[in-house]
């Protein structure tokens, strides 16, 4: 009988050099660099280019992709518009998901697979996906249409994220916070929305199309979604001392706790230290110890119950709260960060590709036939018609 592994649990199904997580430190590693030393040393953009090519740039290197992405933040006409066509009702990662496809449709070099072409493609995304998001969280608020907030060639990637949402200059403890949440969400080695890119890719396929599929797969409450779902359950105890008897009844009910457990990690994601700590200090900053003594006390009963820890969405999503997203915006940050672990792997797929086309062990009825499908076999075809053989 053949041994299946459901979810591909457990296969592995290729190389990668980006990123991995080491079983001895229980630390996730960006090109050999504990992503924990990453978001304390590096801006998001000396992390975008690490991801992409495989070194920590210099500073002119830095310098030469910051002037890239600045050239590139602007809310593009198209893509606005297309924006503007769909209903606020919609899930803003919907709203993502077509601006990338609009953002490629209008790539005149889409199509174009060389190394270079697809670099150029990742830093358009990576630099026009933050207008997208920011615009799209700033229309759901306003009854009356607006007008994009303009981008700061001042600020660093963070910062014009933050100013672009809010129109206001961000405290540097938020941005720093900012900062270390993307570079955490940034890249995760095979996890079901980078498959998914490395799917279309080995297709064939262009690096667009490659992200909007990506974008489809994180959506998924199971993945991406879940630091929204946080945030969902945060809202639903509202205090610290209703998580007790919230628990006893969702664990009843049998309900999926968000933001507990992962796939990869065993002893921890060991990415969350470093969020709550930025957490942390943003609760001091808001003075909302509220939502620090919620977060410690569904964690430590949790734990205690099911011996399962958080995972990374459970910090970022309060985090993201305090900061003054949207709680359904906060899976388009999600991609803001990982549309650079995305391209590095749609690249990483390109340079060595075979098509991924995995087997299936059938389950299915046997053959069988349709009752009475003799009666309806067509003629053949070469035989004579009577039309003819009367002409």
């Amino acid at each position: 009988m053949t041994d299946i592994k459901k979810g591909l649990a457990g296969v592995v199904v290729d190389y990668t050099a980006i990123s991995k997580v080491n079983p001895d430190t229980n630390s996730l590693l960006y090109r050999g660099y504990p992503v924990q030393e990453l978001a304390a040393s590096q801006p998001f953009e000396a992390v975008a280019y690490l991801l992409w090519h495989g070194e920590l740039p210099t500073s002119e290197q830095l310098a030469e992709l910051r002037a890239s992405e600045r050239e590139n933040r602007m809310l593009q006409p198209a893509v606005r518009a297309a924006i503007d066509l769909l209903p606020t009702t919609a899930h803003p990662m919907d709203v993502v998901r077509t601006a990338v496809s609009v953002i490629g449709a209008t790539d005149p070099h889409a199509d174009d697979a060389s190394p270079e072409a697809e670099l150029a493609g990742s830093i358009r995304l990576f630099s026009a996906l933050p207008a997208v998001i920011a615009y799209d969280q700033r229309r759901r608020r306003d009854d009356d249409p607006i007008e994009p907030v303009e981008p700061r060639d001042d600020l660093d990637y963070a910062a014009n994220f933050l100013w672009m949402t809010f129109e206001e200059e961000s405290e540097p403890l938020v941005v720093d916070a900012f900062n270390v949440s993307l570079i955490l969400y940034a890249e995760h080695s095979f996890n079901a929305s980078t498959f998914t890119a490395r799917v279309i890719t080995s297709t064939l396929s262009d690096l667009y199309s490659a992200v909007v599929g990506a974008i489809g797969a994180l959506k998924g409450p199971l993945h991406g979604g879940a630091n929204e779902a946080v945030m969902h359950v945060f809202d639903e105890i509202g205090d610290a001392s209703n998580v007790v008897p919230w628990l006893d009844t969702a664990l009843a009910e049998k309900r999926k706790v968000m933001g507990f457990g992962h796939r990869v990690y065993k002893r921890g994601d060991s990415r969350v230290p470093t969020m709550r700590a930025a957490l942390v200090e943003l609760v001091e900053h808001y003075d909302r110890p509220d939502v620090l003594d919620l977060y410690d006390a569904l964690e430590t009963e949790f734990v205690d119950r099911k011996g399962i820890y958080p995972n990374l969405d459970y910090p970022s999503g309060p985090a993201y709260h305090l900061m003054g997203f949207d709680t359904a915006t906060f899976t388009p940050l999600f991609v803001a960060a990982r549309v650079t672990g995305w391209t590095a792997h749609i690249r990483e797929q390109r340079a060595s590709n075979a098509l991924i086309r995995p087997l299936s062990e059938y389950n299915g009825p046997d053959e069988r036939h349709i009752d009475g499908y003799e009666d309806f076999v067509v003629a053949d075809d070469t035989a004579e018609r009577p039309e003819e053989a009367a002409g």
